[in-house]
């Protein structure tokens, strides 16, 4: 992680599960004695974290209010930044009962038009791109494909921020880390890598709501929530050259129950040299446009907890001006 990143607000620089430092101690409290003796304990150690925490505390409200502001059933108060942290709290707990072994998978709904193109997919033996984001619990996708014969996933990842988390994930089940690609930055060995898997038929997971990490990340702007956010063109790119369907992934919690959204996004993708930069600027805006409705949906599941819409200094495309 470049000092940039550090002091400009960039998400590899904030420890994402530092404030479940005694996820451990609740994880075994629940085990023990159910959800609700979880969340007794639980939320004395939420508002210590928000109290001492104003830059968390403060992008937390920041994005709760832009939420109000579209229409969606969010509360920037104190409490309701409690009940965000809380959201993502449960949905850690959610990925270490996952990889226990101890949570129900029968109250997991898939849904979305993009289900039959991935059956079919399946069924043909080809492979696939997901674009997926920071929205609930996507463990649960990896947990389910082990249960779906023929669906192979790899999931890029940047996970040195949580090496903690993911330590304590591997203890509770080494195979929690099989699939798991750590991607810094997309080199031409790791296109070729993944042109492979997909061509065997695996599925490519990659999220589209983190600027990479890189001194100077090629960008996206693209309205999200009422105002130009930095998305990056990363995933559009590896599209191209995979020459594969490109589904998007969308997870989240609502009530007791969990849903997995599949959408059909492109057949293939092509970027023509002259209308480049249009064709990215366009494709990143429609995935902003997805990632608000679901987030307009369930407010309190996308565990961004930076400041999203602080624009970084680099190269930058623009949406506002692009066709649709």
């Amino acid at each position: 992680m470049t000092a940039a990143a550090k002091s400009s607000g960039h998400w590899a620089g904030f420890n994402e599960v530092s404030f479940v430092a005694g996820m451990r101690l609740l994880f075994w409290i629940c085990r023990v004695f159910g959800r609700w003796p979880f969340r007794v304990v639980l939320y004395p150690v939420l508002l210590w974290y928000v109290l001492s925490k104003p830059r968390a505390r403060r992008v937390s409200r920041a994005y709760l209010r832009r939420v109000a502001a579209c229409g969606g059933a969010a509360d920037a108060s104190l409490p309701g930044v409690l009940r965000h942290f809380g959201a993502f709290a449960e949905t850690i707990l959610d990925k270490m009962l996952l990889w226990g072994g101890l949570f129900d998978t029968s109250t997991v709904s898939l849904h979305g038009a993009g289900l039959d193109g991935i059956e079919r997919c399946l069924d043909e033996g080809r492979g696939a791109l997901l674009i997926c984001a920071h929205l609930g619990n996507l463990e649960l996708c990896r947990v389910l494909s082990l249960r779906r014969a023929g669906l192979k996933l790899t999931v890029l990842v940047h996970t040195r921020h949580a090496q903690a988390f993911n330590r304590m994930l591997a203890r509770l089940n080494p195979d929690s880390q099989l699939n798991l690609l750590q991607v810094t930055e997309m080199t031409p060995a790791t296109a070729m890598l993944l042109a492979e898997k997909v061509a065997q038929g695996e599925f490519v997971v990659i999220a589209g709501d983190r600027v990479p990490v890189s001194p100077q990340p090629r960008v996206a702007l693209a309205p999200f929530l009422g105002a130009p956010a930095a998305f990056p063109i990363g995933p559009y790119v590896l599209a191209s050259v995979l020459q594969c369907p490109v589904y998007l992934l969308f997870s989240m919690r609502l009530g007791q129950r969990s849903e997995v959204h599949f959408e059909p996004f492109r057949e293939s993708l092509h970027l023509p040299r002259k209308a480049r930069e249009t064709m990215l600027a366009e494709l990143a805006g429609d995935y902003a446009a997805r990632l608000q409705h679901h987030c307009l949906r369930a407010p309190r599941e996308w565990f961004n907890f930076y400041d999203f819409w602080q624009l970084p200094a680099t190269s930058r495309l623009d949406t506002s001006d692009a066709s649709r």
